[in-house]
Parts: structure tokens; sequence; C-alpha cells
């Protein structure tokens, strides 16, 4: 089964989530954070939420008083929404509505088409993931496990989680191989911990670099080390190359991500 980060896999988020992250930090503090220092932060693998990660970097660049975490999330949302989250979207006015897709519909339903299990694992609110698979992809009803659905990454409980929904049996020899697809060190450490909580369940962890690093050449060959160092199988070029990915990582299983029968996506 093959399963899917959203941000920096499924969407660019440097001119939102990103951008929403350095903006809260200037907000509070009057300094903006560059996109390389944020990138290094997430290579730590611990700051997979873009709310902690705004606060921290308040807290490393010396700003006192610290924001109340309440009000940091809400000048957040203010950014990258721009309205109601839990609202109607043609409403928002925020950075969200500058999300390039790094996919088409028609990759998922050449997945589906195959009988392949897919589904998501995204540190992203709720909202926000719907939006971008069911209203811009227009994705029915995608198997998915968002903020506030499991523990953040790289804690391995939501990815196991849908795992094993997926697989419509218990993980283990039995079960078929779960790649998941990420962009950050907490999503390959998230399937590092995944193994060592199910040691018997073949996992892969595939890793891409996010976009606003492919036109610095020096900058992503440092990041994609970052990813390998902490564990990746593979770290691909693009999400739409994660099929020969696989193909090259499990050469003698003929359907290596079959698992229950999967029927394509409408």
């Amino acid at each position: 089964m093959l399963l899917f980060d959203i941000d920096g896999v499924i969407r660019d988020v440097a001119g939102s989530y990103r951008r929403a992250l350095a903006e809260t930090v200037h907000h509070f503090s009057g300094w903006r954070p560059d996109p390389g220092l944020i990138d290094g932060l997430k290579a730590e693998g611990h700051w997979n939420n873009d709310w902690e990660a705004s606060l921290e970097l308040l807290r490393r660049h010396g700003h006192q008083p610290l924001p109340a975490f309440e009000r940091l999330v809400e000048v957040f949302s203010g950014f990258y929404f721009g309205g109601d989250p839990e609202g109607d979207p043609s409403q928002w006015r925020g950075f969200i509505g500058s999300e390039p897709l790094l996919v088409e519909r028609s990759f998922f339903e050449r997945l589906g088409g195959a009988g392949l299990a897919w589904g998501f694992v995204s540190g992203a609110e709720p909202p926000s993931a719907r939006y971008v698979l069911a209203q811009r992809l227009r994705l029915v009803d995608p198997p998915l496990i968002a903020m506030g659905d499991a523990p953040d990454k790289p804690d391995p409980t939501g990815l196991l989680q849908l795992a094993r929904a997926l697989a419509a049996c218990e993980l283990g020899p039995q079960a078929p191989p779960v790649a998941y697809l990420g962009d950050t060190v907490a999503d390959v450490l998230t399937v590092v911990r995944a193994r060592q909580a199910c040691p018997h369940q073949r996992f892969l962890a595939l890793a891409v670099a996010p976009p606003h690093l492919h036109h610095d050449p020096a900058a992503r060959q440092a990041y994609e080390q970052r990813l390998r160092a902490a564990g990746a199988d593979a770290v691909l070029p693009a999400t739409t190359a994660v099929v020969a990915a696989l193909e090259r990582l499990l050469p003698t299983e003929p359907e290596p991500l079959l698992s229950a029968p999967w029927p394509p996506r409408p």
C-alpha cells in the first residue's frame, strides 16, 4: 500500500504554510525567518507541527514573552486561511489560495485502477487537507489521517492506524508492504519508528525534497542527504516517480502494494 504526506508531496506549501509560519513569527517579534532557517528546523525531525515550529523559532530568537499558544494559532490561521477554517472555503482569503498542486487527479485514478491501496497521513489541519484532496483534486472520500486524528509525526500511530485499515488485516508477514512518501526528516522517522513498533511488517521510507528547493541544487542536495541520513530507502525526484521507485525496491513481488481489493476512485 502507498501512503502519502500532503504538504510538499501533494501540494507546494512554500507560499502558504511556510509563509504563514514566517509571517506569524514576524507578527510577534518583528523578525522574519528565512526559508533556509525553516528548512534547518524541519531537518531536526521534531517540528512537523507548524504552530509549534513558529513558537520554537520565537524561543530560539530570544523573543520574550512568548505568546500564548492559542493566540499564536489564531494569528497563524489568519495568515493561512484568511477566514473561518470550518467555514466556506470560497470565503478564505489567506495563503491557502496560492498552493500549486504537485500531482493531478489522474495520478490517483491510475493507482486506483491498478488496484493499489492508497491514502494520506498528514499533519495538516483537517479543513486544509480536505480542501486540497476533495475540492482541488476531487478525490471521493480519500482515506485520511490529519491533525488531531493521531499524535504528530514522527509518532507512527497515524501511519499504523491507516495501514491497518487499508490492509484489512493485522500488520505483519501476511500484510502487503507499506510505503510512505514524505518530504521531511519527521516523515522518514515516522517510518523508522513504525518498524520498531511493528518489526514483522515491511515498511519503506520514501522521500522527496520540497519544491522550493528544486531550483537550488546545493540546498536540495544537502536536504536530500539529511533525508537519507534519517533512514530514507529512496529519495525521489518528484511525487509522480513513486511507482517506478517501488518497482525498483520491490522487484520480486509482482503486486507489491496490493492489499484487500480496493475499488478505483470514481
